[in-house]
């Protein structure tokens, strides 16, 4: 088993309780690890949340988490998984001041560029929106900095699997 830090996605399936995100959080905080993203989203099933989280820590701390998560918390199945396993995206919106999309011709470019779209426009500003990869995303901010990003904010990690989960019959079988 490998000692060095990987990035890993975990996937954890609950029903909808109070409480359970500081439960899962302490179980990271115990252990000094930090968490690089967390999104917590209804799943394919009413009832049941999922929630994805992004560290970087060995594969012996991942194995050691999961048990403790599934131990420790109400949940109905954890899983981990390295970044070939999945296809993850992350989104974001920049507010930008109205009139550089009109005086600044560069700005659209980038927009267009990085297949990012606009998702509004009034005469104070406008708002961009981008989905794709991490990388992708600070790139953009990076460029679109120079010009003054009124606001900004972006989501944790969100992804699927590659390959057919067993969760989802057993998520299935929750609803009957």
């Amino acid at each position: 088993m490998s000692t060095e830090n990987k990035q890993f996605t975990i996937s954890i399936y609950t029903e909808n309780n109070i409480g359970l995100l500081n439960r899962i959080s302490a179980i990271f905080q115990r252990r000094h690890i930090n968490i690089e993203s967390l999104n917590t989203s209804p799943s394919e099933i009413d009832g049941v949340s999922r929630f994805t989280i992004v560290v970087n820590i060995t594969e012996s701390q991942m194995k050691k988490i999961q048990g403790q998560i599934e131990k420790q918390v109400e949940v109905i199945k954890a899983f981990y998984h390295t970044e070939e396993e999945i296809i993850y995206q992350e989104s974001c919106i920049f507010k930008m001041r109205s009139n550089l999309l009109f005086d600044e011709r560069q700005i659209q470019n980038i927009i267009k560029e990085s297949n990012a779209r606009i998702v509004t426009v009034n005469r104070d500003f406008f708002v961009i929106e981008k989905s794709g990869r991490k990388e992708e995303i600070d790139l953009l901010h990076r460029e679109l900095t120079v010009f003054g990003i009124m606001q900004f904010t972006r989501s944790g990690r969100i992804a699927v699997t590659k390959d057919e989960m067993k969760i989802s019959s057993m998520l299935k079988a929750l609803q009957h």
